[in-house]
């Protein structure tokens, strides 16, 4: 069995500011700029307000040939977006690959790494 094509999706809400959502493009272009990823593929979009959808995300990521696919929410915290209206996004989407398997990662969320950040930020100011 060939292995598989893995593909990263990272979505957050989406904003009606264009710079909030061009944050999230130089992310995953950061992502791609790894070697050492684990992922084939990798791409970005927004819940709302912006495109490209998780519509969008889901058949870019299967045109370039991807059957494993992870959405990670973009989130700092659990909260509704990440527990239930993605994981009901992804559910409305993914009968469309019934080839692709699918999961959904947990948010950002509590991490030393993030706490890192936080105090590099504030020292700084």
């Amino acid at each position: 069995m060939p292995n598989p094509v893995k593909a990263l999706i990272l979505i957050d809400h989406g904003s009606k500011v264009n710079e909030a959502n061009k944050m999230l493009e130089a992310i995953a272009d950061r992502i791609k700029e790894r070697s050492n990823t684990g992922f084939d593929i990798i791409e970005y979009c927004h819940m709302e307000l912006a495109s490209p959808t998780l519509e969008d995300a889901f058949s870019i990521c299967v045109n370039k040939g991807a059957d494993d696919i992870t959405v990670h929410p973009y989130f700092l915290v659990p909260g509704r977006h990440s527990k239930t209206d993605i994981p009901n996004m992804v559910n409305d989407i993914i009968g469309k690959y019934p080839d692709t398997k699918c999961r959904i990662s947990e948010p950002l969320g509590l991490h030393d790494k993030l706490l890192d950040v936080i105090i590099e930020r504030s020292s700084s100011c």
